[in-house]
């Protein structure tokens, strides 16, 4: 598990102004220690609403899936073309699919002139193909521009092998450069990857094109119509973003599979919605208008015990969730909109489903999705506790030079009081044990205020010598 999930997962007790370090001017470590995600604001006037049509991803299967990373264009806003740097040069990439007990070979060719890394979200895959970080994909050259850490590096092709002995669910994969996992996936560097199994394709649950994945993606446009990131150095010889942004990066364009606000013509009857967050830090609360109600069957672990009736979904950055929308609670002609009920402005909704003809529904719900195996926390033999501080003013020892600007903040994250390293293990359980693993997070600066968010995690060990991730 690496430190961004980790922190995803955690939320712990935030606190800011514990032991200041190197001092940092005034108004950077005041944006910094605001510790919220920073608006990207479009150069030009923004697309109309449910108006382009959704997009349905490429779909992929077999043993052997093959992905070129390289640059393409794209038509995002209507009329122009965007750059993306993408799995064969597309955003979002082409959906995976694949069967538990078959494995699959996702073979990847760098064509780019940068460092790429490949992560399954979600997927349990052995350490070598996981997506480690530090492991990077290298193109042709054999080099890149800015600096890297020690890791298992392979030149311009690899493959990652991924076993599929889990349960189904909805995972998707992106990029995971050390240092540079944002940027790369906000210029396109991310796809579905949807996981079945036997107990599933048993349920009568809507299929084919009625079965959608939904990528969400904030980004905002320059005048040319062109991604628009903060990046300190968008060529990558060095990481990091202005100060305003060390929290994350929101955008004030809503895409859905690489879309503006799109609109998706349905017939009355039941569809499987399946929700996958890639934003870089936008959470969004998922509502529709006029009034309806959703069935929440699965989330990132796969499918529920039981279906749960939802009237809104919340989906954080990385986060999935499998719904069913039944839109005979509509009559034909409606136009239901997804709304966004934590944005404002352009950013309050998502996309238009337009409900335009009546079919045959032979898809209902099962009061029994699944059989999950429960922990007890009393089966725990012990407890490990994470406390993360983002420290401003400590220096990243493979960062940005001071030199490079007034927007960059030194700084760094400890776990335990440690920075990270490729060489420390942070927790080494013992294959099968339960262990209760509680996450604290702890913000260093001039300035102080406190967020208590308690979370607690228990969890079984999957991996022996590295951190699980996913």
């Amino acid at each position: 598990m690496n430190r961004r999930q980790l922190l995803r997962l955690g939320g712990g007790a935030l606190v800011v102004g514990a032991a200041p370090l190197t001092a940092v001017t005034t108004r950077t470590a005041s944006q910094a220690s605001n510790q919220l995600p920073g608006l990207v604001r479009s150069d030009r006037p923004l697309p109309s609403r449910f108006v382009v049509p959704l997009p349905q991803p490429q779909q992929r299967v077999g043993p052997v899936v093959q992905f070129t990373q390289r640059i393409g264009e794209q038509e995002i806003i209507p009329g122009m073309r965007t750059r993306i740097t993408g799995f064969d040069g597309v955003f979002p990439g082409p959906t995976i699919r694949a069967h538990r007990g078959n494995p699959v070979s996702v073979q990847v060719r760098n064509d780019l002139d940068i460092g790429t890394v490949m992560h399954l979200h979600g997927g349990q895959t052995p350490p070598e193909h996981d997506g480690y970080p530090t492991d990077l994909l290298l193109p042709a050259s054999g080099s890149v521009r800015g600096p890297t850490m020690p890791g298992a590096t392979t030149v311009h092709q690899r493959s990652y092998e991924y076993p599929m002995q889990q349960r189904a669910a909805t995972l998707w994969y992106h990029d995971h450069a050390m240092d540079f996992t944002g940027p790369n996936v906000y210029a396109g560097l991310a796809g579905a990857y949807i996981v079945s199994d036997d107990e599933e394709r048993a349920l009568p649950l809507p299929e084919g094109d009625r079965d959608l994945e939904l990528l969400l993606a904030d980004r905002a446009f320059d005048g040319d119509a062109q991604f628009k990131y903060p990046a300190l150095s968008p060529e990558q010889r060095f990481p990091g973003v202005e100060a305003l942004y060390l929290a994350g990066v929101l955008g004030d364009v809503i895409l859905v599979n690489g879309a503006p606000w799109p609109t998706h013509e349905v017939s009355q009857t039941r569809y499987r919605l399946r929700w996958i967050n890639a934003s870089n830090a936008r959470s969004y609360r998922i509502e529709l208008h006029p009034g309806g109600e959703f069935t929440q069957i699965g989330s990132d672990a796969g499918l529920l015990e039981h279906p749960l009736p939802r009237h809104d979904i919340t989906v954080a950055p990385g986060e999935r969730v499998d719904s069913i929308l039944d839109f005979s609670q509509y009559p034909v002609g409606t136009k239901v909109t997804v709304r966004n009920t934590y944005g404002v402005g352009s950013t309050d909704a998502i996309m238009q489903f337009h409900v335009v003809r009546q079919e045959r529904d032979e898809t209902n719900i099962p009061q029994r999705l699944s059989t999950i195996e429960k922990f007890r926390r009393e089966d725990a033999v012990r407890t490990r506790d994470f406390f993360f501080a983002l420290q401003f003013g400590a220096g990243h020892g493979h960062g940005a030079p001071r030199s490079s600007g007034g927007g960059f903040i030194p700084h760094r994250w400890t776990i335990n009081g440690l920075p990270f390293d490729t060489e420390r293990d942070w927790a080494r359980p013992r294959w099968g044990d339960i262990e209760i693993w509680r996450f604290t997070g702890v913000v260093t600066t001039p300035f102080t205020f406190i967020l208590p968010m308690p979370r607690y995690c228990l969890a079984t060990a999957v991996r022996r010598d590295r951190p699980t991730s996913g």
